[in-house]
């Protein structure tokens, strides 16, 4: 019913900056929050940065500062800046939605496929 698709992954050179987009399509009443997550080899996915509708961002410690989180209501989409990148930003990255499908229903957690970023000279 929801698809969430990013764009933007790739190679990039420490201090470098990459940008990632994510769009939700399908059958969507309400999205309550957006956000990145991401899992390197051996750890855990792990939370990078959410927005809400309302604009309220979130981010983890290691990332702020450097990431930005953004939100088009509109396009029902979410982007990130990724600024003075580093070996350890290098994960596969994952677009995450909050969303409610129709009226009535309840919100429900949407996964990307996910986006490889790798940060190397």
């Amino acid at each position: 019913q929801v698809q969430l698709v990013e764009s933007g992954g790739g190679l990039v050179q420490p201090g470098g900056s990459l940008r990632l987009s994510c769009a939700a399509s399908g059958s969507i009443f309400m999205i309550y929050v957006m956000g990145w997550y991401r899992q390197a080899p051996g750890r855990q996915r792990e939370l990078v940065a959410t927005v809400t509708t309302g604009g309220n961002t979130n981010y983890a410690d290691s990332v702020k500062g450097r990431f930005t989180i953004s939100g088009d209501n509109a396009k029902n989409a979410v982007y990130l800046q990724m600024n003075s990148m580093n070996a350890e930003d290098t994960a596969v990255y994952y677009c995450n939605a909050v969303v409610r499908v129709r009226i009535g229903f309840p919100q429900t957690n949407y996964w990307g496929q996910g986006t490889q970023v790798t940060v190397s000279s």
